[in-house]
């Protein structure tokens, strides 16, 4: 076997990719901060006890397992940032009111989310603390909606969901009592909108009454403009739980309208992603990538497992997958100078080349013998000697001097 050869699904980033991927890293966290946003950095291992604590089964085999030399015990590479930030605003900030929190860094998966993605994403992420109103969702969707357009990312499509709607029809009937692994196939199934499977399920819960039974098999289809939210009234059950749900996807739906680039639309049986999810839930997708670009919602359940149990909302994307999907920038202008040897004349060309980094600009030195080699920086410029002055110059243009 070649040494070179990298594992499926694992790839090295490149110079063009890595410089785009880390401009994008600085303006989405930038975009947090404006918002009132503080990083934080989660270790990327820790116990497992506390890295699946309350996790679904969709997580835990998403997550690299193995034992720590030191202690015995068994550790985990993360998968998803979320529940380590959760265990952070519980266990080490435990402040009293609200708490914005953002982060970004690598996570690590077993199996590829699709056929075409990494196994290891890097991810950004936003999430508020402590606040369980329809304000909070709404600045978590602004915030997701600002991110992309910082991102350049060309007309894209916002759909809304709502968890409560498929909890409400399980638990309004007896089937709270219902199975992990009963619940994560119906939520399988409608995530995929499979019909057949999800109908043979629906058969096996006896406890539903014909309303739920029936709400549950509309689910898949009830997606698209405003209009599904008008079916969905009338087709679901009136329960207190889906008219809130429907009614707080109308509000946020209108407050986010207007956009530019961005069109809203509803997919009541969206329940991908890892199953903390509590609320209201949103996805966005764009022309060219095969799933959703990014993917958020409400989870006030994920911190109670750290013994603080608080309302939470946020969003996560992954950067490598983005870096795809927005167009490519513009190589950074850049100087090119010679190099510098040991002579009088040297010592004046270092100190003009630290004044323009000074500046922030980029000088590439020319170093002996590689004068032709290919410009990989855009040097639009050259540093050059006349009059005993080193001067910026142009290509082909007029000097001044620095």
């Amino acid at each position: 076997m070649s040494a070179w050869l990298l594992p499926d699904h694992i790839a090295d980033v490149l110079p063009s990719e890595a410089r785009h991927i880390e401009e994008l890293r600085r303006d989405l966290l930038d975009t947090a901060r404006a918002y009132g946003y503080e990083l934080v950095t989660p270790p990327l291992l820790e116990y497992l006890t506390s890295l699946l604590s309350g996790a679904s089964q969709a997580l835990n085999l998403q997550t690299f397992k193995l034992v720590d030399q030191l202690s015995g015990r068994s550790m985990g590479l993360r998968a998803d940032t979320t529940p380590q930030v959760a265990r952070i605003d519980a266990h080490l900030l435990n402040r009293r009111g609200v708490a914005r929190l953002c982060y970004c860094g690598p996570v690590v998966h077993t199996r590829p989310a699709s056929a075409h993605a990494t196994r290891e994403p890097m991810q950004f992420g936003a999430e508020i603390y402590g606040h369980a109103g329809v304000e909070a969702d709404l600045e978590i969707l602004e915030l997701a909606l600002d991110c992309l357009r910082s991102a350049r990312l060309p007309a894209h499509t916002l759909d809304l969901a709502d968890a409560r709607i498929v909890s409400a029809l399980l638990e309004s009937e007896g089937a709270v009592s219902l199975e992990a692994e009963v619940k994560e196939a119906i939520h399988a199934a409608l995530a995929a909108k499979d019909v057949p499977a999800l109908s043979g399920l629906v058969r096996r819960l006896t406890g539903l009454s014909p309303a739920a039974r029936q709400g549950l098999l509309s689910l898949p289809g009830l997606y698209g403009d405003a209009k599904v939210l008008d079916e969905a009234a009338r087709v679901l059950p009136a329960l207190p739980a889906i008219a809130q749900a429907l009614a707080g996807l109308r509000w946020l739906a209108r407050s986010l309208g207007g956009r530019t680039g961005v069109s809203v639309g509803f997919d009541l049986a969206d329940l991908r992603g890892y199953g903390y999810y509590s609320g209201m839930r949103f996805a966005v997708y764009a022309e060219g990538v095969s799933d959703a670009l990014l993917r958020g919602g409400r989870y006030d359940e994920v911190g109670a497992v750290f013994g603080r149990k608080r309302p939470a909302v946020g969003f996560s994307l992954d950067l490598k997958t983005l870096v795809g999907a927005v167009p490519e920038r513009a190589l950074r202008a850049a100087i090119r100078a010679p190099w510098p040897g040991d002579d009088l004349v040297a010592t004046e060309l270092r100190a003009a080349i630290a004044r323009l980094r000074a500046q922030g600009e980029t000088v590439v030195c020319v170093l002996p013998g590689h004068e032709s080699e290919v410009d990989e920086f855009h040097c639009d410029r050259e540093l050059i000697e006349s009059g005993g002055t080193w001067s910026v110059r142009a290509i082909a243009s007029q000097p001044h001097t620095v």
